[in-house]
């Protein structure tokens, strides 16, 4: 079974940090893009975030640009270093796996997501 397990989300204060972690199993996607999604109440899921199959190329958000920063290993994890936290990132950040090997901005074109993990930030 294919699984994309988020982790480090929690509860900071404006202008902290955190740092997510996506780690997939059940099969590789060391060939596949991976990008960050968020979805905050009452609103549309956004694109965070994305990174190509080998890390080359990323994309941000205009939103987070600057402040967060998308990483990958070689172990079939996924990271976003999120700093200069704002209340207006809380939301749930969902880790996805894209259908091809480049940077995605749109929901679409991503086959495989995780079940969220929440980052709230309080001001």
């Amino acid at each position: 079974q294919v699984q994309l397990v988020e982790s480090g989300g929690g509860l900071v204060q404006a202008g902290g940090s955190l740092r997510l972690s996506c780690a997939a199993s059940g099969r590789t996607f060391s060939s596949n893009a991976m990008g960050w999604f968020r979805q905050a109440p009452g609103k549309e899921r956004e694109f965070v975030a994305a990174i190509s199959w080998r890390g080359g190329r990323t994309y941000y958000a205009d939103s987070v640009s600057g402040r967060f920063t998308i990483s990958r290993d070689n172990k079939n994890t996924v990271y976003l270093e999120m700093n200069s936290l704002k209340p207006d990132d809380t939301a749930v950040y969902y880790c996805a796996a894209a259908r091809g090997t480049q940077p995605m901005r749109t929901i679409y074109d991503y086959a495989y997501w995780g079940q969220g993990t929440q980052v709230t930030v309080s001001s």
